[in-house]
């Protein structure tokens, strides 16, 4: 009988923020946009209320203003699971996977093929399972330490290309 091997230990960050207030949000969400390209993919952990799809949004509202479409509605897509973008820089999607069972819904939703020519957004990543892109840029919300307001994020960069994002995040943010 041989012994299992631990779980791999997990990542530790690359980077940790604390947003104090939404207008932190905004302006993180606002940086990191300034840096992504067809091919990136955000993934955002944190429980329900942790400002996932807040700052989601704030980066998908800086992608459209670069047209002057900031202003455009921007729904959460809970129930529609998927709202695909169309700003100048290339399609961009944002994807809720709460509502997913697993890999097979994915597979559904067409996020593969996004994850190789749009900018994706995804929330609820663990839904993704042997879909999870190998270069990605994870987020991780939760709620300020010590009862502190905000929201606390740390960042995990896997694969390359992500020090402009790293630079751009942590220029807009207090360090944690």
């Amino acid at each position: 009988m041989t012994a299992s091997s631990p779980p791999p230990a997990p990542t530790p960050p690359t980077l940790r923020l604390l947003l104090p207030d939404a207008e932190a949000t905004d302006r993180l969400g606002a940086a990191l946009a300034a840096t992504l390209a067809p091919g990136d993919a955000v993934l955002l952990s944190g429980d329900l209320g942790a400002g996932k799809s807040a700052l989601a949004r704030a980066a998908i509202r800086a992608l459209l203003d670069e047209d002057g479409r900031g202003d455009e509605d921007i729904p959460s897509p809970s129930f529609t699971l998927v709202q695909v973008y169309d700003p100048p820089r290339g399609e961009t999607w944002h994807a809720d996977l709460h509502r997913l069972g697993g890999e097979d819904g994915v597979i559904e939703l067409g996020l593969e093929d996004a994850f190789e020519d749009a900018i994706c957004f995804v929330e609820w990543p663990d839904r993704l399972g042997a879909c999870t892109p190998a270069r990605r840029l994870e987020l991780s919300l939760d709620w300020a330490p010590g009862g502190a307001e905000g929201r606390l994020l740390e960042v995990r960069a896997h694969g390359g290309g992500w020090d402009a994002a790293l630079a751009a995040m942590a220029a807009a943010g207090p360090l944690a």
